[in-house]
């Protein structure tokens, strides 16, 4: 994959999504995203099954990836830690919030996503599917088809993440009401995803390009396994993945720890999954006047995942 690949189908997603179409158009790309989203996955499922190498290593792999995950996690809730006593404290931003009724607005729309996309448990099965379709079934010669679907999904994932950002842009106008002081919580997270994939990487001695990579999709793992598996194969996408879908697992195991520890730390632990899948339970722990700058703070670092990865993937090569 060319670094730009992102760029090019981002923009013009972003730029399909600022055109006046009816709203039956936005529809059709979801289910389009949707369906791109299984292909995805069900082609990282084949190549993972069909790869006698990640087969036989699969439990080291595993246990890098957690320690990968929980040193992204760890490293996240420090640097917002570190904010929220100096520059940005959560609480202060709280009680304006709540008194000023901002967060209410998103309340509604909160619950409404407690009722979970099928999508949460279609995707693991299309991913466990896949692999033992690739292991079993799929033969080997058919292989190169199956990338060229993980690379027209690739693309038209793309494409749909760009459509949401221009279809999403009323939540970056919040940003103006709470101050672009509020974007250093998203960055103290990315920056901390990326401290923990590197000391990852040196506790495990695993390149660079995988542990900080990986950690650096912050919850968002089909973009992440996706990328990194086009750019280094499916053995370093496996990493990628699978970091991101342990960040999710351990967040929620922790969040009542978490919110012990401090305001911010649900919010971190969450990162880019705080703007879908994270986003309710994130809220149930931290109140719905964080759980709005956790929508904030998850929108922000999902629309800088895809361009950061191209970034330090040409950085760390």
């Amino acid at each position: 994959m060319t670094w730009y690949f992102p760029f090019i189908f981002l923009g013009a997603g972003a730029l399909f999504g600022l055109v006046r179409l009816p709203s039956s158009v936005f529809k059709i790309t979801d289910y389009a995203g949707n369906i791109a989203l299984l292909v995805l996955m069900s082609a990282i499922g084949i190549n993972v099954g069909a790869d006698d190498m990640i087969i036989a290593n699969i439990s080291i792999i595993g246990l890098h990836c957690i320690v990968i995950a929980l040193s992204a996690l760890l490293f996240s809730v420090i640097f917002v830690l570190a904010l929220e006593k100096t520059l940005l404290p959560l609480g202060k931003l709280e009680s304006r919030l709540a008194d000023e009724q901002i967060g209410a607005g998103i309340k509604d729309g909160i619950d409404s996503e407690q009722k979970r996309s099928p999508l949460v448990w279609i995707i693991p099965m299309s991913i466990i599917l896949g692999a033992i379709a690739g292991y079993l079934i799929i033969p080997q010669n058919t292989l190169l088809i199956v990338d060229r679907c993980f690379l027209i999904s690739l693309a038209v994932l793309y494409i749909t993440v760009g459509i949401g950002l221009s279809q999403n842009r009323s939540v970056f106008n919040y940003v103006k009401t709470l101050g672009l002081k509020i974007l250093l919580l998203p960055a103290a997270i990315l920056f901390g995803s990326m401290a923990g994939g590197a000391v990852a990487g040196l506790l495990l001695k695993t390149d660079f390009h995988i542990s900080v990579l990986a950690a650096s999709g912050m919850s968002y793992y089909s973009i992440t396994g996706a990328f990194m598996t086009q750019a280094y194969g499916i053995h370093t996408g496996t990493y990628g993945f699978l970091v991101n879908v342990f960040r999710e697992f351990f967040t929620v195991i922790l969040l009542p720890l978490l919110v012990k520890v401090g305001k911010g730390a649900p919010i971190a632990g969450g990162a880019a999954g705080n703007m879908d899948t994270m986003l309710v339970p994130v809220t149930k722990f931290v109140g719905v006047e964080l759980g709005f700058v956790a929508l904030i703070t998850g929108t922000v670092l999902t629309f800088t995942v895809p361009i950061l990865l191209s970034i330090l993937a040409q950085v760390l090569n």
